[in-house]
């Protein structure tokens, strides 16, 4: 089936969901920004449509391949590469002075999801070097920067995040490997696993930023420092030099996102002894701190890998809808989209995606503000945000993800669950997405946790407030069919919330019990709201697609809120049904 980008609902959310409008106001971008929205996606959807997403089934069937510590990417994949890298898409919201563009993150964000969308696999090596490119303008030294942002935002490297060893996965602190200081800089001996485009042919350098120990360190994450360890190290004029020590070892046999070498990499030479080269990137033991600036931003981006597969996926099975003939319908052969089931599963997933959309280009706004608005009290405000909606878009989307992909099977019937019509590879590409970069459940904990206590826990409150506001304004409005699905909702949400943070201190298992649910309420109140917004600006614009936008969110507000309404006893349950003992063999 033939992929299409969504640009015309990416431009429309990007306006009127997420306000793009005051982020083009903002200080240090260019005069005509609104006016570039719709070239910027039109030219991203022709490569998304006629480059990358031909792609997605031969990577899927073919993979990549590891010969002699050689890895070699499916067919096609090198060209693809070069035209992305042809386009300047890499460098689209960094600062011009590292070969950026300087447009904002929320435009780059709607980009973003075209390249997922067309081809998942392919889309985690631009999201991983956009990670470590944020980590070395926040982090690097000058040298550093001047030496790495430039290749790295055109293109010509590319970068990966290397933590997980085999005894330490989401425990950072186990890590083992180690640093050890020689001159001006350090060798490093280590193994790491799972690490997503550790070896390829696509570009002339990878640069991996690895989490390391150095001698004498102190245990657990307090004693973890971050270094940037090149696959070619450079030459005093800033050339490819000699080859490190750094060595795939082997490619993991996957469930999906099969174009994408997930290696393990060993650091040092066994041979010799010699680790391989690398530089601190930041202050000794600081590593966890600098690495974090890389893995929030990937956790926004894995979020919009779980709306851009949903969208894929929901494509797929509306076309299949629309002409297979199954059944009849008032006496006379139908196709399946005749049939009320069919459409309840097709509106599920359609009303989710927008509502995705809508809080995933709103959060990439809130960077926006955090990052350049003129009032300071407005940059925290924004930057708290961002804290607390990053866990929520990174999980509740990735979740959904899997869900919708799964059901674009369900409407295909029993031949989506057969290979050949490629219903099947979203559903398995999407799987990752809940584990990647903190597993959901962390990020669940993350969100009740830290999230809830950041600025005297007052970070979800001001979101309810502006919640209830818009609710004033629906009534005044007479959106009253709106306003009975989404009250309850925030009503749920604003008494989870107070019993969460009335636990803090005192029963720490009961809140991490209820994390999940918790999260799985907020994502969905906000992706109610969101729609809710989409609609009312359709209405604003009498778009000629209001009908379909109206029937979205109040399926949305009748259908799929109440159930995440009803999550509130589960929330507050508490973990005495958990108790570790119940689990004893």
């Amino acid at each position: 089936m033939t992929y299409r980008a969504p640009t015309g609902d990416l431009a429309f959310q990007l306006r009127h969901v997420a306000g793009f409008a005051g982020v083009a106001a903002l200080p240090g971008f260019d005069d005509g920004l609104d006016e570039l929205v719709e070239p910027v996606l039109d030219e991203a959807a022709k490569l998304a449509e006629d480059k990358l997403a031909p792609l997605n089934a031969v990577g899927d069937r073919l993979g990549a391949t590891l010969q002699d510590g050689v890895v070699t990417m499916a067919p096609g994949f090198a060209e693809a590469f070069d035209a992305f890298v042809d386009g300047g898409w890499k460098a689209l919201p960094f600062p011009v002075e590292h070969g950026g563009q300087n447009l904002p993150w929320s435009l780059a964000f709607a980009v973003a999801e075209l390249w997922h969308s067309a081809n998942l696999a392919f889309g985690n090596c631009p999201l991983l070097t956009q990670g470590a490119i944020e980590a070395l303008v926040h982090h690097g030294t000058p040298a550093q920067r001047q030496r790495y942002l430039h290749p790295l935002c055109a293109g010509r490297w590319t970068a990966t995040m290397c933590l997980t060893e085999p005894q330490a996965g989401s425990d950072l602190g186990a890590i083992q490997t180690k640093a050890v200081a020689a001159g001006d800089a350090y060798r490093l001996t280590g193994t790491k696993i799972y690490i997503t485009y550790g070896e390829h042919d696509l570009a002339d350098n990878i640069l991996h930023l690895v989490l390391a120990r150095l001698e004498g360190a102190p245990p657990g994450p307090k004693g973890v420092s971050l270094f940037l360890v090149p696959k070619w190290r450079l030459d005093a004029k800033g050339h490819l030099g000699e080859r490190n020590h750094v060595h795939c070892l082997g490619l993991e046999h996957k469930l999906g996102i099969k174009a994408g070498p997930t290696c393990t990499l060993r650091f040092g030479d066994d041979a010799t002894g010699e680790g391989a080269w690398a530089e601190l990137v930041g202050q000794p033991h600081d590593g966890l701190r600098c690495m974090f600036t890389m893995m929030n931003n990937a956790r926004l981006s894995v979020g919009l890998q779980g709306l851009a597969i949903a969208e894929r996926a929901c494509q797929q099975a509306l076309a299949y809808a629309r002409q297979r003939v199954q059944g009849q319908r008032h006496g006379q052969p139908t196709a399946l989209i005749g049939h009320a089931d069919v459409r309840r599963m097709l509106m599920t997933m359609q009303s989710q995606i927008l509502a995705m959309r809508g809080l995933v280009l709103t959060a990439a706004a809130a960077i926006d503000h955090a990052a350049r608005h003129p009032d300071a009290l407005v940059r925290r405000r924004m930057a708290g945000r961002v804290e607390l909606l990053t866990p929520i878009v990174k999980a509740w989307c990735t979740d959904l993800g899997v869900e919708l992909a799964s059901l674009a099977i369900q409407v295909h019937g029993g031949i989506g669950y057969i290979e050949e019509t490629g219903a099947a590879q979203h559903l398995r590409d999407a799987r990752i997405a809940p584990i990647y970069e903190g597993t959901n459940g962390i990020q669940a904990l993350d969100l009740v946790g830290r999230k809830m206590r950041l600025d005297q826990g007052e970070l979800p409150w001001q979101l309810f407030e502006e919640l209830r506001h818009e609710l004033r304004e629906l009534e005044v409005e007479g959106a009253h069919d709106l306003v009975r699905g989404l009250r309850p909702a925030l009503a749920n949400a604003e008494a989870a919330t107070r019993w969460i943070q009335g636990q803090h201190g005192h029963d720490d298992d009961a809140v991490s019990a209820g994390a999940a649910p918790y999260l799985r309420l907020m994502g969905q109140l906000l992706g109610g709201f969101v729609l809710v917004r989409g609609l009312r600006a359709a209405e604003r614009l009498h778009r000629p697609d209001l009908p379909w936008r109206r029937a979205a969110a109040r399926f949305y507000t009748e259908q799929l809120l109440p159930p995440a309404s009803a999550l509130l006893p589960a929330i507050i349950a508490g973990s005495t049904v958990l108790d570790p003992s119940l689990f004893d063999a």
